[in-house]
């Protein structure tokens, strides 16, 4: 049966019954003012049905919405700890704590040799064994946030010229206008090519994380096991690793970081400003 006839029975099924407890109810004072509001009820849903007949494309996804919510988690928020070093998360009754450990890699396997190859394959083979925990190794790409940096380009460009104008209305000042112009046209070239493409910035980390029953104990083991894991990092890879703290935490956890809002958005009016 077709939706569009079964809303249509639906509504004209409640008008039904609106209407026949309006014919059920004895008379006389008040009982008159409620039949007629069951009254005015029934025939409300009767223009309902016949209505749905034309906006059944309305009706239906309005009836359906509540049905359709769908709850994505209902556990409990992550949080940073005081110490900032460490995303906390509530597992119950006992606090998860996870420490992450910049591992900063520069080598790219399309710049190696099949001997490199084979070394690197090897550091990576003894970098799953520094640690009896479990530990997460990660490499991450992300779209960096060049807003900022965006904009010192832009003061400075605006800066320069109200330094050329004033050069202009000055006599004696053709080098230094010269000058001028040179650090503009640098700085136009400069801001011209960050605005062509999106910059990419790759991360390679390790995320280590420990249980406990109070907050300072789930980090206190967290931090103990990232020295250790940073030890052997250290020594497999000739390296110094680094505790990530701070707003940089926020890189492995927030879609605000990993894809900064303003960067994407900017970048998707420039290309519908091209296809259009």
């Amino acid at each position: 049966m077709q939706i569009k006839i079964l809303v249509l029975m639906a509504f004209l099924g409640v008008s039904a019954v609106f209407i026949a407890l309006s014919a059920a109810l004895p008379g006389g004072g008040v009982m008159d003012v409620v039949k007629l509001i069951l009254l005015a009820i029934g025939l409300l849903f009767d223009v309902v049905a016949f209505a749905s007949r034309f906006y059944t494309y309305m009706l239906v996804p309005a009836i359906k919405q509540r049905s359709n919510n769908i709850v994505l988690s209902d556990e409990e928020p992550y949080t940073i700890s005081p110490s900032a070093d460490s995303i906390m998360h509530k597992d119950g009754d006992t606090f998860v704590a996870t420490v992450y450990v910049a591992i900063p890699l520069y080598r790219s396997a399309t710049e190696m040799s099949d001997n490199e190859k084979m070394d690197f394959s090897r550091q990576v083979s003894r970098l799953v064994g520094v640690s009896r925990d479990t530990v997460r190794f990660t490499s991450e790409l992300y779209v960096m946030n060049k807003d900022a940096y965006i904009q010192t380009l832009k003061d400075t460009i605006n800066s320069l010229e109200n330094e050329a104008v004033a050069l202009t209305n000055k006599k004696g000042q053709a080098k230094e206008l010269d000058r001028t112009k040179g650090k503009l046209s640098m700085w136009h070239s400069m801001l011209d090519n960050i605005e062509k493409a999106q910059s990419l910035e790759l991360i390679t980390y390790a995320a280590i994380s420990a249980k406990g029953t109070k907050e300072f104990e789930a980090v206190s083991i967290a931090q103990q096991r990232a020295r250790e894991v940073m030890s052997g990092i250290g020594s497999v890879f000739g390296v110094t690793p680094s505790v990530v703290t701070g707003q940089e935490l926020l890189k492995f956890i927030e879609p605000e970081y990993l894809i900064p809002f303003s960067t994407i958005s900017e970048q998707l009016s420039k290309n519908i400003q091209q296809v259009m």
